[in-house]
């Protein structure tokens, strides 16, 4: 998978995975941050998401990359804000009010853009990346953000080889190898969502359960 997979996918409006309402996860778990008014919040390959919104809405100050400009020009015009666009580096940034949407590869991020990040949301990000590349993404993380970041991650946990992805199935035990070593790790809600799914009911899959972790990275 590459940049060129997802800019198809977007200006096909091939975005399954786009929600039409807040994530509920998010409204109910968000709490577990604990932050403060005014904290900024990075939201990973963040797309059009609603939940974007809504955090600003609770006070936060949010961070969202993505890396298709489409997505990101969508996001604005839907819900009528005029942006106003500067580039840093390696980004095109579209603000307006609270919300930052940062246009490009996540992988540019650096730590001293993240310096004040308090909190990272990832509902679509981890899910969306194979398996070579989860590890590398989650180095990122650890690289970029700041001691103390309290983060909320969400997953999809179904029989791999039933089903090709994206999303990709992201296990117990991989999410322990992945954050064990920089993060605390918490499992918040766990939920079997098969019934209704069809995307994955046409694949006979058994179960498909969404997990959300609540992770703190160490001093």
């Amino acid at each position: 998978m590459d940049e060129a997979f997802w800019q198809t996918r977007w200006a096909r409006d091939q975005i399954g995975f786009h929600l039409d309402q807040v994530n509920p996860y998010l409204q109910r778990h968000c709490s577990a941050l604990a932050l403060q008014p005014g904290a900024r919040v990075l939201v990973p390959l963040c797309g059009k998401s609603l939940d974007l919104v809504w955090l600003a809405g609770q006070g936060y100050r949010v961070l969202g990359v993505e890396l298709a400009q489409k997505a990101v020009e969508d996001f604005f015009a839907e819900h009528g804000l005029n942006a106003e666009i500067r580039q840093e580096g390696a980004f095109k940034i579209y603000c307006a009010g609270a919300v930052e949407l940062w246009c490009g590869d996540f992988f540019a991020l650096t730590a001293e853009q993240l310096g004040d990040c308090q909190a990272l949301y990832d509902r679509a990000a981890l899910i969306a990346l194979p398996l070579e590349m989860r590890a590398r993404y989650v180095a990122h993380l650890q690289a970029i953000l700041p001691a103390a970041c309290r983060g909320l991650l969400i997953t999809l946990d179904y029989q791999q080889s039933q089903m090709d992805g994206p999303p990709f199935a992201v296990t117990d035990a991989e999410v322990g190898e992945l954050f064990g070593a920089g993060w605390e790790i918490e499992t918040l809600e766990r939920l079997d969502v098969l019934q209704g799914n069809w995307k994955f009911i046409r694949h006979n899959l058994q179960a498909l359960d969404e997990v959300v972790y609540l992770l703190v990275k160490r001093e």
